[in-house]
């Protein structure tokens, strides 16, 4: 009853979210089937532990943000206490209970209209408005820590020859940090207590963590999701900085013999570096999720908590010019390049960069709303993240082919570069991937993840091996640089 009565109240000021956003949770939740049915019946009508709406938050976020599954508070580290006796969570059964708390609510809201407006709540449009702010604002310094990360680790005789996999890793790794963390996001009441550690009788075992702080838990878990900052840094800067067409990319050139340096090669050593790619991505991809998580257990006790006044009263409305005003920056230094008078004889900024940082939020803000509006239709198989995946590894190749036709010269070179590295980089991603593939049960976490190889290679074989090997010429030198 104490729990319920502390339920009732709500920070000075937190967020309220559109009524539009409640749109998904109307259709019934995917059934567990099978021996892999993991939910208790009891838990899910008495313990509402991932709904969006919790008096806990300083945010009132809409539903259907359950949906992103890099927010679903489903940790890659399900025992860090390395307790003897521990509780599983899979994404699916989560996703479940986020589904029947999101109805519940929706329902409590219709039958009681006053349970809308709760004293004290930003508006809705203001909660959207800071979310989409740094999802703009993180895609850009996303995309051009990718650009950097990537040219940084491109020299000669780098032991890793494709370009696409620091990024990757680093995203992860960072995507890792913000999931498991529960220190930087954390307020007086989602706090966790220090650990009981009174030795069990054996004496050699510490004892499980008390009721407070596993509640403490629960309720930091659904906090942080609810955070347009955190949904920022983990959709917006781990998603863009990460591209999971990029890495199919890089099958294709690994099958093609186009990754540098190239060799005569027979089929099967072609075969072999398709294999080094895959395995090189996928497993360090995940080691650095589960690193991240790691460093952050080990740090909790070191890591500070953002102050409420400068994240909720400052930083979320400095977020809102800073991001529009730098897309803007954006747009107008490809329309008016910088290096066109600093280096007459070369003019590639546009291609490097700054058509990048054009698309980039265009791309982000795509796989954010296809997210909201895919991943809740099966809980076993994240439709939206799949669906991005595959439609951005289709443009990038298409873009991928018409720069190396070449077609358009100059600047309809560049504008292709800064579709595949801004749009096709920020709309694909691979931490949240991964973060799906350590969360999904075992067998969906295959299917899902070997359809979206499988699929997203044989597409990029199709369109991109079309012109590698249906044609005389095969790919072009790319034109994206002016010389006079």
């Amino acid at each position: 009853m104490a729990q319920t009565s502390g339920a009732n109240k709500v920070p000075e000021e937190s967020y309220n979210a559109s009524e539009s956003y409640c749109n998904l949770d109307d259709a019934a939740p995917p059934p567990l089937h099978g021996d892999e049915q993991q939910e208790r019946p009891s838990e899910a009508r008495n313990v509402r532990r991932h709904s969006t709406h919790r008096a806990v938050d300083d945010y009132d976020v809409p539903d259907e943000y359950t949906n992103l599954n890099e927010v679903t508070g489903v940790s890659p580290v399900q025992n860090p206490d390395e307790e003897p006796i521990h509780p599983y969570e899979s994404l699916e059964h989560v996703r479940s209970l986020d589904q029947e708390g999101s109805r519940q609510e929706a329902l409590r809201r219709r039958e009681s209209p006053a349970a809308r407006q709760v004293p004290g709540r930003v508006s809705r449009l203001a909660t959207q408005i800071y979310t989409v702010s740094y999802l703009i604002l993180f895609s850009l310094l996303g995309t051009l820590a990718r650009l950097g990360l990537q040219a940084l680790t491109t020299y000669p005789g780098m032991p890793v020859i494709f370009p696409s996999i620091w990024p990757n890793f680093a995203g992860s790794f960072v995507m890792g940090f913000l999931i498991e963390d529960r220190m930087l996001f954390s307020n007086a009441k989602t706090r966790i207590p220090p650990k009981d550690a009174t030795p069990s009788r054996s004496g050699d075992e510490e004892r499980a963590s008390p009721p407070d702080a596993e509640a403490a838990k629960k309720a930091h878990a659904a906090h942080k999701k609810t955070i347009p900052l955190y949904i920022g840094l983990a959709t917006g800067f781990c998603g863009s900085l990460t591209s999971f067409s990029s890495f199919i990319r890089d099958l294709f050139l690994a099958l093609s013999n186009d990754l540098p340096p190239t060799a005569a090669r027979n089929g099967g050593y072609s075969l072999a570096s398709v294999l080094a790619v895959l395995l090189t991505t996928v497993s360090l991809s995940l080691s650095a999720l589960f690193i991240g998580a790691h460093l952050a257990i080990a740090l909790e006790p070191l890591t500070p908590s953002l102050p409420y006044m400068f994240t909720r009263k400052i930083l979320d409305r400095i977020a809102i010019p800073l991001a529009f005003g730098a897309w803007l920056a954006s747009i107008l230094l490809c329309i008016f390049p910088p290096d066109r008078s600093v280096n007459p004889d070369e003019e590639s900024w546009r291609g490097a960069a700054t058509f990048a940082l054009a698309f980039a939020p265009l791309g982000c803000l795509m796989r954010f709303y296809a997210s909201l509006r895919l991943n809740g239709r099966i809980a076993s198989f994240p439709l939206g993240t799949f669906t991005v995946n595959i439609a951005g590894t289709a443009i990038l190749a298409m873009a991928w082919d018409l720069a190396h036709v070449p077609l358009g010269g100059v600047v309809g070179c560049q504008v292709l570069q800064g579709v595949e590295d801004g749009f096709c980089g920020c709309l694909t991603t691979v931490s949240t991937w991964v973060a799906e593939l350590a969360t999904l049960r075992r067998r969906n976490a295959y299917v899902y993840g070997g359809a979206s190889v499988v699929l997203g290679f044989g597409l990029a074989v199709a369109i991109m091996g079309g012109l590698r090997w249906g044609s005389e010429s095969g790919f072009a030198t790319l034109q994206c640089f002016h010389a006079l």
